[in-house]
């Protein structure tokens, strides 16, 4: 496929899909094109206000439930609250170098949000998966390395910008640890990842407009937050491998149509990846749920 928009979306009519983080963003972009589609689409946000406001905006079958991934009673809440099948899980909602914080479960902030949040809800909603997981990650991973001793930024000097980086490389290593397992119970689900190049969104909207140099820089660069969320809906419903990763095509990946691009060697490290897994784990006390007895989707 050399161009993708989102009017090439098949027929969704009759499948779920649950979007993390769509009240705002590509998120809400392309939960709003899914829905479009025909999907029954699912809004897990943290505010339910405004993922009200955003639904408001969309037509189709649409809901909004109350998710908070900074709080694992919250993601364990929502997993046991929603026993229906599952078509495509998005896991979209993120945070983008805000100051030092905490979840509720005292991980740091990002990688807390970015990644074992939905590391938790995958896990926990992964019985009920038919057709795709599709984790959001940016090309910041390419700056970011994994402490495993020092997830959560406790020993180190908190930097923003490598705490993001971090919690975007795990979104891939944890992208092809799960499609790793995946594979090997026979599961037809598959597991991929994209990221939406510069899209134009409010992940730096605690940013200084007047002083940031990356608020400057994306918005002169940027594409749309629809053209933003087409690598997303092409990791969700394009017949590509398990393990792909979509991004934008054009230049340096920041926009264009959407196609699958390479990532870091890091992020290729599938030794990394399984020694992740099992620290996020320890970390939010979720496993692996499936077994060759209990294979999803076939």
């Amino acid at each position: 496929m050399t161009t993708f928009n989102a009017a090439q979306l098949p027929a969704m009519t009759g499948r779920t899909v649950v979007v993390t983080g769509a009240n705002s963003g590509i998120g809400r972009a392309a939960a709003h094109a899914l829905a479009a589609a025909g999907a029954r689409v699912v809004l897990a946000v943290r505010d339910l206000a405004k993922g009200q406001a955003a639904a408001a905006t969309m037509a189709g079958d649409v809901e909004v439930r109350r998710l908070d991934l900074a709080d694992l009673a919250s993601i364990r809440a929502f997993a046991e609250d929603f026993t229906d099948p599952i078509d495509v899980l998005i896991n979209n909602a993120g945070l983008m170098v805000p100051p030092l914080g905490r979840t509720k479960d005292g991980f740091e902030l990002q990688i807390g949000t970015n990644h074992l949040g939905h590391f938790a809800l995958t896990n926990l909603l992964l019985p009920r998966i038919r057709e795709r997981v599709v984790t959001v990650s940016s090309s910041g991973h390419r700056a970011g390395t994994i402490d495993l001793d020092d997830l959560n930024w406790e020993r180190r000097r908190y930097r923003a910008f490598p705490a993001y980086a971090q919690s975007k490389l795990a979104n891939l290593l944890f992208t092809a640890e799960l499609q790793r397992r995946l594979a090997d119970v026979d599961s037809s689900v598959r597991a991929t990842a994209a990221h939406p190049g510069l899209a134009a969104t409010n992940l730096l909207d605690h940013l200084d407009d007047r002083r940031s140099v990356l608020r400057r820089f994306t918005n002169r660069l940027s594409q749309s937050e629809a053209d933003g969320a087409l690598p997303t809906l092409y990791a969700a419903v394009a017949d590509v491998p398990g393990g792909s990763y979509a991004g934008p095509g054009g230049f340096l990946q920041g926009r264009g149509a959407p196609k699958l691009v390479s990532r870091s060697r890091t992020a290729r490290n599938s030794t990394l990846a399984r020694r992740l897994w099992t620290r996020s784990e320890e970390l939010t006390g979720v496993t692996y749920p499936l077994a060759r007895t209990n294979v999803t989707g076939t």
